[in-house]
């Protein structure tokens, strides 16, 4: 049974690439995050900036326009179940870099946290 959800690039691959990163920097494992396929759309290549920003405005606004999620409580809540850095309200496409190194010390963080709780 399909959840509807697919894998998309945190950092559009498209945006990405419109500013000269190459298959192999925009392909990393820690810029892939799963979401519903209609977000993937909206999401298209935009920046995270505007669509992230787009969202936290629905979320103050109470309009979806987005995604489901309606507070800033819950959108913060999902990035930090996604490991996603509490930064990346302020990242550019200069931080892509940061944002990929914080990303998997976060992901590394909830594994270890994990295995540790078997």
């Amino acid at each position: 049974m399909s959840t509807g959800g697919i894998s998309i690039i945190f950092f559009p691959w498209q945006y990405l690439k419109e500013h000269g990163f190459s298959q192999s920097q925009y392909n990393q494992v820690a810029n892939y995050v799963y979401v519903q396929q209609e977000i993937n759309i909206k999401v298209g290549k935009r920046s995270p900036a505007d669509y992230i920003g787009q969202i936290r405005e629905q979320c103050q606004s109470e309009k979806l326009a987005f995604c489901g999620i309606d507070t800033i409580s819950d959108f913060e809540a999902n990035l930090e179940a996604n490991c996603i850095p509490g930064t990346i309200y302020e990242m550019t496409l200069e931080d892509y870099e940061v944002f990929l190194g914080v990303r998997r010390s976060l992901m590394a963080q909830k594994i270890k946290k994990y295995y540790q709780g078997l």
